[in-house]
């Protein structure tokens, strides 16, 4: 790669880690968040989502959420084990997208929002390895 190659890969996975880390992070410090509004919200799969919602569920779905976000924006930023949490990340991002319903998750977009932007995004850090640049995965990966 070019050193406009890495250094575009570089602020592109650090981007993602702080946005992730950010989201995650304020919500575990944030005793009142749930995720039950966002999903009870749900126009499509509202069975899956209104299961995820359920009060046997729904403090493991806060959980995984809000650690889940803070672990994958750590990972990102520290450039170790990025292909998971990019991966993971990614699956994120469409479990986010779905309830929103086709073909207008938001009034600003026509079937790709954001949350498509974001997995795409994400899945071409986990395919260029993108923790091997200025990242850990460099140092703790059996194939440099």
């Amino acid at each position: 790669m070019t050193k406009k190659q890495n250094w575009t890969l570089f602020l592109t996975r650090i981007s993602f880690g702080w946005l992730f880390f950010y989201a995650g992070i304020t919500k575990v410090l944030n005793s009142e968040w749930s995720a039950s509004g966002y999903l009870s919200g749900a126009k499509m799969f509202t069975g899956l989502f209104e299961w995820f919602a359920s009060p046997a569920i729904l403090p493991f779905t806060n959980f995984l959420n809000q650690w889940g976000l803070t672990l994958i924006g750590v990972s990102l930023l520290l450039g170790i084990w990025v292909r998971y949490s990019a991966i993971a990340g990614a699956v994120l991002m469409l479990l986010y997208y779905f309830p929103l319903g086709l073909p207008m998750p938001n009034p600003h977009s026509y079937i790709v929002d954001e949350h498509i932007i974001y997995f795409f995004g994400l899945i071409l850090l986990a395919v260029y390895r993108a923790g091997h640049v200025w990242g850990l995965d460099k140092f703790v990966s059996k194939r440099n």
